[in-house]
């Protein structure tokens, strides 16, 4: 049984932590609100956080950036050396995370095997992102990553189970576990609660995920002849994976002919989810384009994807001063919307000086658009059945394609791992 997702020793802060405190959103969301990172800085203040462990993106082109990098560093070294955490070995931990809307998301922390996966358009390999990667935004994260102790995932990453068996049977199981969170979530993000699994569903699991594993139900599943199995698909946290291989491949590269299998650095801790969730909803990423002059990128873009006002084929709405209007695509470059809008952007913004934030939630965009010089584009949602199946046939979709749900229920950074 190859083990592609495997137990790990995990850190979870000691009882008595105020874990509404301790836990914080993924550092790659609210990127353009200032004022939710204020916020949460006025309600961590001084107690232990994960705010204090990672960099959230708003502030990555920062002039002192360098110096939060040194802090970062020299705080997991403290809460390390203060005993903040207790270590369970070789475990999983089974979440129930109920978001803002009442839903229930049930997920599995373990680790992921690097070596299994591969983010190039076109791998073949277990794990494989499923939007392109921007190579550009992989060093800033190898930079965090290089100097610390400790990591904290925002992955989530997607398995194909209507079945049902990997982790919804944990639910029925877990009075047997051990009960090591329960608490509400900061800024209306709703509430969570984990378990350490015992191993009886530790056999249970590794028994699932060999099945879902299993190279001749996996072709006939989606109609295929002989095609390399995919077990994991990223949703969220791809660059963060990306980053955790880069700096085991530059390990391996350091240190020829040395076995790294049992390396700490040759895995990252994830948390993974069945795309058959009902608490999971796939939403479109929006684009807003700041310093810009909207009468030519409109111009232009009419000109180069064929625009005209409905919402026959291809289409999606473009919001200026707040107010939307739809066009649909008659010359599209890509199989998706998003694909023929991401490439009309990706040159445009290359010959200006224009600027691109992706945003989750239309109310944002609406806001943000009423800044001069500023344009929004929203796009359709994805039907999360199309997942799979495009990733295997026509590797990674166009880059911010889809998200998961809102920003407030991402996952928040909760359990630790030493990499060091």
């Amino acid at each position: 049984m190859k083990m592609v997702f495997k137990s790990a020793d995990i850190l979870i802060p000691k009882n008595g932590t105020d874990m509404t405190k301790w836990s914080v959103v993924a550092c790659d969301q609210y990127t353009s609100e200032p004022q939710y990172w204020n916020k949460t800085e006025s309600i961590v203040g001084d107690a232990v956080s994960t705010l204090r462990l990672t960099l959230p993106e708003i502030y990555l082109e920062d002039a002192d950036v360098e110096q939060r990098i040194d802090s970062i560093n020299k705080t997991m070294n403290e809460y390390i050396e203060n005993s903040v955490f207790d270590e369970y070995k070789d475990s999983f931990v089974y979440i129930e995370r109920t978001q803002e809307d009442g839903r229930v998301r049930k997920g599995l922390i373990g680790v992921i095997d690097l070596e299994e996966y591969d983010y190039s358009k076109g791998s073949k390999s277990p794990v494989r992102a499923t939007e392109a990667t921007v190579a550009e935004r992989i060093p800033p994260r190898v930079k965090i990553r290089k100097g610390a102790s400790l990591e904290l995932p925002h992955i989530m990453i997607l398995i194909d189970d209507p079945d049902m068996s990997v982790i919804e049977p944990l639910t029925s199981m877990k009075c047997d576990f051990k009960k090591v969170y329960d608490f509400e979530m900061m800024q209306n993000s709703g509430s969570i609660v984990g378990y350490v699994c015992n191993d009886s569903a530790k056999e249970s699991i590794y028994n699932a995920l060999d099945a879902l594993q299993n190279k001749e139900k996996f072709n006939a599943k989606y109609g295929l002849e002989n095609e390399e199995v995919l077990t994991y698909a990223m949703g969220d946290g791809n660059h963060s994976l990306a980053t955790a291989k880069a700096c085991y491949e530059q390990l391996k590269a350091e240190n020829p002919g040395v076995d790294l299998s049992d390396n700490c650095a040759r895995y990252a801790l994830v948390e993974i989810v069945n795309l058959h969730s009902d608490a999971l909803q796939f939403e479109a990423i929006h684009r807003i384009v700041t310093n810009v002059d909207t009468d030519d990128i409109m111009a232009k873009m009419t000109e180069s994807l064929g625009l005209c006002e409905g919402t026959d084929g291809q289409s999606f709405e473009v919001v200026i001063n707040g107010q939307h209007k739809s066009y649909s695509v008659t010359k599209p470059t890509s199989n998706l919307t998003v694909g023929s809008l991401q490439s009309f952007l990706d040159a445009y913004l290359k010959e200006s000086n224009a600027s691109i934030d992706y945003i989750h939630g239309i109310e944002v965009v609406d806001e943000l658009s009423k800044n001069a010089n500023s344009i929004g584009f929203i796009l359709p949602d994805m039907d999360k059945s199309e997942l799979f199946p495009t990733v295997i046939k026509d590797g990674a979709l166009p880059r911010k394609t889809f998200s998961m749900g809102h920003a407030w229920d991402k996952r928040f950074y909760i359990e630790c791992r030493k990499i060091k």
